[in-house]
């Protein structure tokens, strides 16, 4: 880009320094000389006004698609990430939950057998 704006800047100089003293070399009087020198100057600098701002809004512009698109794909990254803690939530919570049923259920089995065998003990003491 640099390179560029270089080169654009020497072409400008060089036409202004041409143009400059093709005027002063023209057999016309000294007042038209010196107008036609201030209207080309003022082109020139008007030229190089307009390519100024057409640089600064084509920068402007992409520093804000390149904003956009680190946006998109962090935003991205920060909603998989999100997604991926709420699954592993509920992945554990259901874990959580089949333990506990298990072991309730194992509990009431055991509560079971431990209840028929005092009642087994229970008779037969009670029988002798």
């Amino acid at each position: 880009m640099r390179d560029q704006t270089k080169v654009i800047a020497a072409l400008l100089i060089g036409a202004a320094a041409g143009a400059a003293l093709g005027l002063l070399l023209a057999p016309e009087k000294g007042e038209t000389v010196r107008d036609g020198i201030a209207d080309y100057i003022n082109d020139l600098l008007e030229s190089a006004k307009g390519k100024a701002q057409s640089t600064t809004d084509d920068l402007k512009q992409f520093g804000a698609n390149a904003y956009d698109r680190a946006k998109s794909k962090f935003g991205n990254v920060a909603n998989n990430a999100a997604e991926f803690q709420d699954n592993a939530f509920e992945t554990a919570k259901d874990g959580v939950n089949n333990v506990k049923d298990e072991a309730q259920h194992r509990f009431n089995g055991a509560k079971s057998k431990a209840k028929a065998t005092a009642d087994d003990w229970n008779n037969s003491i009670q029988n002798s």
